[in-house]
């Protein structure tokens, strides 16, 4: 979240990617930083034991909403 924070305020659209468990913990977190504003996008929860097919599933059907929010910034 540093990262992403740090590239918005030199004015360099970012975003992040993540699991939808962590919701809160990146809304809190963004708050906490000062930029409630930060764009990301969830995706369902557990990742790590999916195979690459179901990975490439899940890139595919994020991926519109991957490139408005940094296309929305």
């Amino acid at each position: 979240m540093h990262d992403i924070v740090d590239l918005e305020t030199r004015g360099i659209p970012a975003m992040f990617v993540a699991s939808d468990v962590f919701v809160q913990a990146a809304e809190s977190q963004a708050i906490a930083l000062g930029f409630p504003t930060v764009q990301g996008v969830f995706v369902p929860h557990p990742i790590q034991d999916r195979t690459d097919d179901e990975m490439r599933a899940l890139a595919d059907s994020a991926y519109d909403a991957i490139v408005a929010s940094i296309t929305n910034s």
